[in-house]
């Protein structure tokens, strides 16, 4: 089955993935909100330590801990795959916290008319966050 999208699916499926990225860079819950299903999950490590969570426990985590938090942090989507109401996005990240970089691998679907994010996972590297 080929990837098959139109420039509007493509649009809102990168302005779900472009609420995650300004959610997590200033710690703003109610983009975050609206870009993930409530029900989504994340699943990944940083330095051995597992983060498989209920995307709610993510939303806390950058509340309280933005990941621009040192002022260098720097997001771009480098992929969008569609097909029907699925869809796939890659993001690459760099200074969350700091020093920390990520590659995101998001699932989306499309779900009575708007893309949300379903799940998230991710590799991680650079220094781990202290504490």
């Amino acid at each position: 089955m080929a990837t098959m999208y139109s420039a509007n699916e493509r649009g809102a499926i990168e302005n779900a993935v472009q609420l995650y990225i300004d959610g997590v860079s200033k710690g703003d819950a109610d983009k975050l909100k609206a870009g993930f299903h409530s029900e989504a999950w994340m699943f990944g490590s940083v330095a051995g330590q597992r983060y498989d969570i209920p995307i709610s426990q993510l939303i806390e985590m950058v509340t309280s801990q933005p990941f621009d938090n040192a002022g260098n942090y720097n997001a771009r989507i480098t992929s969008v795959q569609q097909v029907d109401d699925a869809a796939t996005a890659i993001v690459e990240e760099d200074g969350i916290w700091g020093s920390m970089s990520c590659v995101d691998f998001f699932a989306l679907a499309k779900i009575d008319g708007s893309w949300k994010i379903v799940n998230k996972t991710f590799a991680s590297g650079g220094e781990a966050p202290a504490g």
